[in-house]
């Protein structure tokens, strides 16, 4: 069929209805693998016992999720050209007034063009070390 006789419509489903279902999945999935209802419990009560098992597997769930989503972008190297002879961030310009400490830009750059990630950072990398991963 030529590329200009093809239906134009095409039926997709919404991202957000995607991400629900997904949820909803995960949701699923943590409550099957904590069981439902123990052997032994009455049909149609709910013990603290069984919210407690679900509410751990859908924890774990989650975290275990977050940890292979957030791990690779915690060491991703920023800096694609770092430790080559083409990396702009190598450049440092500095100043020194009087008798004072000299200050340079390679405070701010060297982190980066060493090939550093968002973990070896100064400021981000305290907060990369609280997520999961």
């Amino acid at each position: 069929m030529a590329s200009h006789a093809r239906p134009r419509h095409r039926r997709r489903v919404p991202r957000g209805l995607t991400r629900a279902g997904l949820a909803l999945t995960v949701a699923g999935a943590a409550l099957a693998a904590a069981g439902a209802a123990p052997a032994g419990a009455a049909a149609g009560r709910e013990t603290d016992l069984d919210v407690q098992a679900a509410g751990k597997a859908l924890g774990g769930a989650l975290q275990h999720s977050l940890a292979g989503g957030v791990g690779p972008v915690k060491s991703l190297k920023l800096d694609p050209l770092a430790g080559t002879t083409a990396d702009p961030l190598t450049n440092k310009i500095g100043t020194q007034v009087a008798d004072f400490k000299p200050l340079t830009t390679g405070i701010v750059t060297d982190p980066i063009a060493g090939g550093g990630a968002l973990e070896d950072l100064p400021l981000t990398g305290a907060a990369m070390r609280l997520l999961p991963g």
